[in-house]
């Protein structure tokens, strides 16, 4: 019954500093812009330059 007491101040100790973590993290701005990260994986990426200075064993091992 005695490690009932220090468990339940542990337990209250750490809701504060995940409530100090979700705090911060808002006025930081991390969830300030809740719609983009959802499109993102739409957006076509740009295709990719060749380089110039490739040889042609480059090309032929790829």
């Amino acid at each position: 019954m005695n490690i009932i007491y220090p468990l339940l101040g542990l337990s209250i100790v750490l809701a504060v500093l995940f409530l100090m973590a979700f705090v911060w993290a808002n006025k930081s701005g991390q969830n300030d812009d809740m719609y983009t990260p959802s499109v993102r994986m739409l957006f076509d990426d740009p295709p990719e330059e060749p380089e110039e200075n490739q040889s042609d064993e480059d090309h032929i091992q790829r």
